[in-house]
């Protein structure tokens, strides 16, 4: 199954190299399933990996002009602060078991869950998004409060499944800010790489990694993410994110019916 999770790494890469999200959503389930990895512990691998992989990606879009800095910071203000305290403080203090009725759940498998009905819900909006994301807008001005107010939520994704909120991200960058997509992406990556390294600073003493297979995860998914990046200027990105969309609302469904009836 080890080779079955490398590819799986550089498939997380081409994604976010490709649409600047989707791919950290896989993360989780990859190290799961392939590498069994109980699923708290995965978060915490899934925040340094795409951290890692983010940043690379960030730095390339920069040397290229493709990052906004400044929306960038505004955006990671308060998804950092909400990402680092649910790692630091709320996660410790969670209890290990939630009881929902009359079914006992581990958190683990409510985190799993939680985790595949938001990978229903991204796959949904990469298959069904068309024009905002071909269509270029002119730059507009929006209140200093809704950029915070989806940092947060933005955080809260990251801080509780380790996902980096690429499919949040994107539309958002474009829409509300009327940013390009190629900036979009680039600043998105930025953007995930704050807040999945530090919530991951966060989970430093809870958690025992393996720091060989995480280097390893990393460097391929760095690989993917230089690919996906060349492959982004002469494939049609709509496809790509469809084809992938589709992929992830299979996984999602998956892991549902695993979980709750299997």
């Amino acid at each position: 199954m080890d080779i079955a999770g490398y590819i799986a790494a550089l498939l997380i890469g081409l994604s976010l190299g490709l649409i600047g999200g989707g791919g950290s959503i896989l993360t989780v389930p990859v190290l799961v399933y392939l590498f069994h990895i109980d699923p708290l512990t995965a978060v915490s691998y899934s925040l340094l990996i795409v951290g890692l992989t983010s940043a690379v990606g960030a730095l390339n879009n920069y040397r290229r002009g493709y990052v906004d800095i400044k929306t960038a910071l505004l955006f990671g203000l308060s998804s950092v602060i909400t990402v680092y305290s649910i790692r630091k403080f709320m996660l410790p203090v969670i209890p290990s078991q939630f009881i929902i009725g009359n079914v006992t759940l581990s958190f683990g498998t409510f985190i799993l869950i939680v985790f595949a009905l938001l990978m229903v819900t991204a796959a949904v909006s990469m298959i069904r998004k068309r024009e905002i994301f071909v269509r270029q807008t002119s730059r507009v001005s929006k209140p200093l409060l809704i950029l915070l107010l989806y940092g947060i939520g933005l955080g809260i994704v990251t801080g509780f499944l380790g996902a980096g909120g690429g499919f949040i991200l994107i539309p958002a960058l474009v829409l509300i800010l009327g940013m390009p997509m190629k900036t979009a992406i680039g600043t998105s990556l930025m953007i995930i790489s704050f807040n999945s390294l530090i919530g991951f600073m966060g989970d430093i003493g809870h958690y025992n990694l393996d720091w060989k297979l995480a280097a390893i995860l990393s460097a391929i998914a760095i690989c993917g993410i230089f690919l996906g990046g060349k492959l982004g200027r002469n494939v049609d990105g709509t496809k790509l994110r469809k084809g992938f969309g589709w992929f992830v609302l299979v996984m999602g469904i998956y892991i549902v019916t695993k979980e709750i009836f299997l």
